[in-house]
C-alpha cells in the first residue's frame, strides 16, 4: 500500500486549516444612558430637544448650570403714600 496519497491528503488538510478564521465577533456596545444623544456626550433627559447636561467617560451625568434669574426690580417710592 502506498502512503503517498494519505500523506498528500494530510498535508493538504494541515495547510487548509491554517486559513481558517477563528476570530471572535465583538459584542455590541451597551445602550447609552437614559437621555443620552448617540454619538456625543450630550444629554437631553427630559426629551424637549434642548441639551440638559452631559455624560463623562465613566457614565456620570453632569447637568448644565442654569444662569440665575435677574433680581426683581426694586420698589419705587414715587406715587405711593401710605
Amino acid at each position: 500500500m502506498r502512503f503517498q496519497p494519505f500523506m498528500l491528503v494530510g498535508a493538504a488538510a494541515l495547510l487548509l486549516s491554517a486559513c481558517s478564521n477563528n476570530e471572535e465577533v465583538a459584542a455590541a456596545p451597551p445602550p447609552p444612558p437614559p437621555g443620552a444623544i448617540s454619538g456625543s456626550v450630550a444629554a437631553d433627559r427630559d426629551g424637549d430637544g434642548i441639551i440638559d447636561g452631559y455624560y463623562t467617560a465613566d457614565g456620570i451625568y453632569h447637568p448644565n448650570v442654569q444662569p440665575a434669574p435677574p433680581p426683581p426690580p426694586a420698589p419705587t417710592q414715587v406715587g405711593e403714600k401710605g
